[in-house]
């Protein structure tokens, strides 16, 4: 049980969840009624909120409870030394992201949290990472013994229950797994060590977490280490998510969306500004830069074909990250970003919500 959370958090169980509260350990079975059950539940909770807990999902509790250590060590060095690794001196955004570079509205909308940034390992001769801004090649690392091993240790165990959700979610809408599989080789899948820094600010529009948005892969695997989601729910009503011990939580993103023609959902969700020292771990599941997402052949009516026009991953992700980040978006302002990415107003999977 994690030491930072409140008593009545500790408190929590699944029967406290307002989202759908699911058990994974029958797709490690072996037994395909198991896996088939546990794929309905994932389809229907897709269908739904969006949004849903896992439990039963074998990443062991010291993994967890090193990793939430390994991130507190890092982001209580001082700044001097978390600035060697700036997000900014790297072409493919890994390493420290500062509180000041988080959106690029910065001061106006300030998002109160710092990070640090990796990804899908791939080589330094990755094409991709020579062309540069391309969100693939190789991670950088910190000065800290044992932190590498800890926190990439982390990531294989996540990414690898990725794999088995994106294995059941074929399942269940009836596709080979090889059909959404083939496009991951060397993913852009975004790992994020998020630490939201205490302050006494009011929580307002201006002063959020993290503003409302939707994740932009196939689905995000979180790690929670405090209060402070919040998630739109079918009645466009933003509800709590709280962390449950021994949960995940996982979230549709926009290319699940896009290939189940509009039936899994994409949901908005936010982080609002608690004023409380809040740890979290996103792992952003995504496909290789250049896959083509578009709705998959079962799905392709013309009303479908029509909402969800073709689009490729990565710039599906540059074109959301620029706004997120304010070096990425001076560089784009300067024409530095390569290639030079058309960026939309909003995400086009966005929706508003009707409770602010």
């Amino acid at each position: 049980m994690r030491s930072d959370l409140s008593e009545d958090q500790r408190a929590l169980t699944s029967d406290d969840a307002t989202l759908p509260v699911i058990d994974l350990s029958g797709l490690f079975s072996g037994d395909p009624a198991d896996k088939a059950r546990i794929a309905a539940e994932l389809g229907d909770a897709a269908r739904t909120s969006g949004f849903f807990y896992i439990t039963g999902h074998g990443i062991p509790q010291a993994q967890i409870d090193a990793m939430f250590a390994a991130s507190k060590q890092f982001h209580e060095m001082p700044r001097s030394f978390k600035m060697r690794w700036w997000s900014g001196f790297t072409t493919n955004h890994r390493g420290y992201v500062p509180f000041e570079e988080n959106g690029a509205d910065f001061p106006k909308i300030i998002n109160m949290n710092e990070a640090w940034d990796m990804s899908y390992e791939a080589p330094a001769d990755h094409p991709d990472y020579l062309a540069k801004w391309l969100m693939t090649g190789p991670n950088v690392w910190p000065d800290l013994p044992g932190w590498k091993e800890t926190v990439s240790g982390y990531y294989d165990a996540v990414f690898g229950l990725g794999l088995r959700l994106m294995d059941a979610l074929a399942l269940e809408l009836g596709v080979e797994p090889e059909e959404l599989t083939r496009h991951i080789t060397y993913p852009t899948s975004q790992l994020r060590m998020l630490r939201y820094v205490a302050n006494d600010l009011p929580a307002t529009k201006d002063v959020v977490g993290i503003a409302s948005h939707s994740d932009f892969e196939c689905f995000t695997i979180l790690l929670q280490g405090g209060p402070g989601l919040q998630v739109m729910n079918a009645d466009d009503v933003w509800i709590e998510a709280p962390p449950i011990p021994g949960c995940f939580i996982v979230n549709i993103g926009d290319i699940f969306e896009t290939w189940s023609g509009g039936q899994f959902k994409s949901t908005q969700h936010r982080v609002v500004n608690t004023g409380n020292e809040r740890y979290s771990f996103p792992l952003f599941f995504g496909l290789d830069y250049h896959a083509v997402v578009e709705p998959l052949e079962k799905f392709r009516t013309p009303e479908v074909v029509a909402k969800y026009p073709p689009m490729k991953a990565g710039e599906h992700l540059m074109q959301m990250t620029i706004k997120a980040f304010r070096y990425m978006a001076d560089a784009h302002a300067k024409g530095e970003l390569v290639p030079d990415y058309e960026v939309p107003e909003k995400n086009r999977f966005e929706r508003q919500a009707r409770k602010p």
